[in-house]
């Protein structure tokens, strides 16, 4: 009889059920202590006795790189010839350098769509947050000793009325949070992805160019994947271009925004206010961030409910089990999906 198939299972779970019964019937699922370091990481997928160096899945959530680092090159490099897929727990899987896993024809999956809905309720909070001021006036009800309710502590917002919103992103996230905001009458819905979408698939925006953009809306709405490409797309230059007292929001990516621009532009009045569930440099926030009174910020809520993270782990695991019964991952990323070695499994 031969042995079953290892499958390592990095980071933590919060709903241990579903597919885990069917995974440990056809692999022998391995978890890492969790003071586990990178460096004993490496040291066990090198070592011939060890389990990890026969590991043909492995799963993966944000946390754990914590105890592995990023996925990077060095790591890519030192995983067995028996690994055929790592399942990403998440939209956005930028601690992961695809290029070279790619490269050993190593599949990588992500969590798509079923984050849409979650993230878009949470970028909505944010967007309408900042656009009436509610953060400030919240800081002003909250300041010590001021036990009296004052509205006039706090300034105008705008109503949504005869704004433009902005979509850079117009994706599976970018279109739930476009059908939340219709209700509140906004004038317009632009959008620009790097290619204009099928008509059928603008859910009513009118596709612009990215200058277009950026130079007519009242409101940005950030939806963009974090990679080598769109790093620091929101700088200092682009900020220049928009209109006077922009509102921006982000639930993608920090990285995707140049942090110290942003305070900059905030603090000059350029940008009116921003509504943030990400930062560039996390697990740690930008001081400034936290004390403007403009600022809405939310500690990396976007999927934080129980009903999201519970279809996000049951997705990786149907990933997961995927590979191991028949070699091919159920929700591969853009980047690999049409690579000819993976086309052919």
């Amino acid at each position: 009889m031969s042995e079953k198939p290892v499958l390592l299972c990095l980071g933590g779970v919060s709903f241990p059920d579903g597919d885990f019964a069917k995974l440990s019937e056809v692999s022998q699922v391995i978890t890492l202590e969790p003071e586990t370091t990178r460096e004993q990481f490496l040291a066990r997928l090198a070592d011939p006795k060890d389990p990890l160096s026969k590991v043909k899945v492995i799963t993966r959530t944000f946390s754990s790189v914590k105890n592995t680092g990023r996925f990077d090159k060095e790591i890519a490099e030192a995983m067995p010839d028996t690994l055929i897929a790592v399942c990403h727990n998440g939209a956005g899987y930028d601690q992961i350098d695809v290029e070279y896993f790619n490269k050993r024809h190593i599949q990588v999956s992500n969590t798509p769509n079923v984050v849409s809905a979650a993230t878009a309720d949470t970028h909505v909070f944010l967007l309408l947050s900042a656009l009436r001021y509610f953060s400030y006036g919240v800081r002003e009800l909250l300041k010590t000793g001021n036990s009296k309710i004052a509205a006039n502590n706090t300034p105008f917002g705008n109503d949504p009325e005869g704004k433009t919103v902005g979509i850079l992103g117009l994706g599976g996230i970018g279109n739930e949070i476009v059908k939340r905001l219709k209700p509140f009458g906004f004038a317009r819905f632009i959008y620009h992805n790097r290619h204009r979408l099928d008509p059928s698939l603008e859910n009513g925006c009118e596709y612009v160019s990215f200058d277009e953009l950026v130079s007519q809306s009242d409101i940005i709405s950030i939806n963009i994947p974090l990679n080598e490409h769109t790093r620091h797309t929101i700088n200092a230059d682009v900020i220049s271009k928009m209109k006077d007292n922009v509102i921006i929001v982000n639930t993608a990516r920090g990285a995707v925004m140049d942090e110290n621009a942003l305070v900059e532009a905030l603090e000059s009045g350029k940008v009116r206010s921003a509504g943030l569930d990400v930062f560039e440099f996390e697990p740690n926030v930008t001081e400034a961030l936290l004390q403007l009174p403009q600022v809405v910020c939310t500690p990396h809520l976007g999927t934080q409910c129980v009903e999201t993270r519970q279809k996000m782990e049951e997705l990786v695991y149907t990933n997961a089990l995927e590979a191991v019964t028949n070699g091919k991952v159920k929700t591969i990323i853009p980047e690999i999906a049409h690579e000819s070695w993976f086309t052919s499994l």
